[in-house]
């Protein structure tokens, strides 16, 4: 039973290379969305910490400075 015409080299070549750029171009909107997710993540982690400081009453400054003084007392034990 025949199977109709074989490919030639530079066929298979040119399907392989664009099966690579279709990859490629797949890839490249992965990790787009991906960055995308993380900044959502990130953002959504910030806004946690914003309400905190918020219900705490203190300024962004003053709760800096007590991580600040809470690190260096970590580096140091």
């Amino acid at each position: 039973m025949a199977r109709g015409p074989r490919k030639t080299i530079e066929e298979k070549i040119e399907a392989k290379q664009e099966l690579i750029e279709a990859l490629e171009t797949r890839l490249e909107s992965e990790r787009s969305e991906l960055e995308d997710m993380l900044k959502e993540k990130r953002l959504k982690e910030l806004e946690e910490v914003g309400d905190l400081i918020e219900e705490s009453g203190l300024e962004p400054s003053a709760v800096a400075d007590l991580l600040r003084g809470y690190l260096k007392d970590q580096q140091s034990a």
